[in-house]
């Protein structure tokens, strides 16, 4: 699951690896796991998502816009 995540993420170009810089916090992260059942509660499939662990972060130091990516109707 973790690796063919790790796969999407490099054919959609969705990151790139940078140094780090010098006298800053780095985010941490952590996989979290799902199952999906179908209709009648047998297992449809297994999901993998990496998530950032932003709480670690404090406001006006570690940074200073936000960005929440929200659909409007």
């Amino acid at each position: 699951m973790c690796a063919e995540e790790l796969k999407e993420f490099v054919r959609q170009n969705l990151f790139s690896t940078v140094p780090r810089p010098i006298g800053q916090k780095v985010i941490g992260c952590k996989w979290v796991f799902k199952t999906k059942l179908d209709t009648e509660g047998q297992i449809e499939h297994y999901k993998a998502r990496l998530v950032a662990q932003g709480f670690s972060q404090i406001p006006r130091i570690d940074f200073d816009e936000m960005f929440m990516p929200v659909t409007h109707h």
